[in-house]
């Protein structure tokens, strides 16, 4: 992980450390292309946790947003799903 991408990390652990008392619900929210494989790995990495999955395809269908609402233990976990899903080709995390 480069230095720019380690100090947005630190810092949006920070900002959830000071906005919510954990463990939390957290809206992850994500854009990847159309494409059944990423989306289902999006999907499966949330699997057994009891997340609230919604997918909505752009007008094009080229895109697909992915809404994904779940409790999580701690900040340091969303900021470890996050990398976790930073893998996956063409995803883009908001």
């Amino acid at each position: 992980m480069d230095k720019k991408t380690e100090e947005f990390y630190q810092r949006l652990k920070q900002e959830l450390m000071d906005s919510a008392t954990w463990p939390a619900e957290y809206l992850f929210k994500f854009i990847v292309p159309s494409d059944e494989e990423k989306i289902l790995k999006i999907e499966n990495s949330f699997d057994q946790m009891g997340a609230v999955i919604d997918t909505t395809q752009s007008k094009t269908g080229k895109y697909t947003s992915v809404s994904v609402n779940v409790r999580m233990a701690s900040a340091q976990s969303v900021i470890d799903k996050y990398i976790e899903l930073s893998g996956i080709e063409g995803i883009i995390s908001l």
